[in-house]
């Protein structure tokens, strides 16, 4: 055998190192893989590790939602029904200018919602129809100051029927003490120092009343007088106002109603007449008086 040859078993081993590789011939002319090429090249399988075990994750409960306290339901408050006025012109109950127990009626149910401040005076004048409009205004009403069928059913909706007493307020003051010439025969006996006229009949007194008189430039005269004349629906002809149920006495002056007295009281004053303050006891007085009876005036 050749130097560097060796021959063990009949076979032919021939180790050639190539590099990092080491190959092993065979008698057949193949190769072998050594143990550590094999372990080089074959794929390792990386070595299957259990897998975590999951642990059941538990959503958590949800939280019930605070709720907000219920407000108490606000009570429903019934509203008026506004009302429904009929279209077309309205239809006229009072106006200015109209007199008697409806006018009173009126008056005494603005009072008592504080619309009228004077007493019942039977008279629709400026202050009733001040009044009136102002009545109208307030509640929701055209302030025409005329009393219509809608203005009326208003008022008598907020208001009771007044009292006789309400319509016919007692005014009767002290009356004075009579002067000697009124106690014969039949008298209107006038005093200015108590603002009171007396009917009296051979000296007994049938009626009082409250009157008012003349201004300081146009005084009531004094004396003893007569009545000339009566007349119930007189207008006066140098200031064109109205003088009801009057009984003249002396010229232009006269008994009568004065519309302006009832309304105004003393704050006010005559041309002259005797003006008197209530209007029944003036009409009840002016159908007893005769043409030709007594008038005494007197302080």
């Amino acid at each position: 055998m050749r130097k560097g040859q060796a021959v063990a078993a009949g076979l032919l081993v021939v180790a050639v190192t190539a590099g990092c590789k080491t190959v092993v011939i065979t008698p057949s002319g193949g190769y072998s893989p050594t143990a550590a090429s094999l372990q080089s090249h074959t794929p390792q399988r990386a070595e299957a590790h259990p897998a975590p075990a999951r642990t059941p994750t538990r959503t958590p409960p949800k939280r019930p939602r605070p709720t907000k306290p219920k407000k108490p339901a606000k009570p429903k408050l019934k509203r008026p029904k506004p009302v429904k006025h009929a279209r077309g012109p309205a239809q006229t109950v009072l106006a200015q200018g109209s007199r008697g127990p409806r006018v009173r009626a009126l008056q005494a149910r603005l009072a008592q919602l504080s619309h009228f401040v004077q007493k019942p005076t039977g008279y629709y004048g400026r202050r009733t129809a001040a009044s009136v409009s102002a009545f109208q205004r307030k509640h929701g009403l055209r302030g025409t100051g005329t009393l219509d069928k809608a203005t009326w059913n208003t008022l008598r909706a907020l208001t009771r029927p007044p009292t006789r007493p309400e319509m016919y307020p007692t005014t009767s003051r002290p009356v004075a003490a009579p002067d000697p010439r009124c106690l014969k025969g039949r008298v209107l006996c006038v005093s200015k120092q108590s603002n009171t006229l007396a009917w009296m009949v051979n000296g007994q007194v049938r009626a009082t009343m409250d009157v008012r008189f003349g201004a300081q430039y146009t005084p009531t005269r004094e004396g003893t007088f007569r009545v000339g004349l009566k007349s119930r629906r007189h207008v006066s002809s140098i200031y064109h106002t109205p003088m009801p149920y009057a009984m003249f006495f002396s010229g232009g002056q006269a008994i009568h109603f004065s519309p302006d007295f009832a309304a105004h009281g003393y704050r006010g004053a005559s041309h002259g007449c005797v003006n008197v303050r209530d209007k029944t006891k003036i009409a009840t007085l002016f159908q007893q008086v005769r043409v030709g009876d007594k008038v005494v005036i007197y302080k």
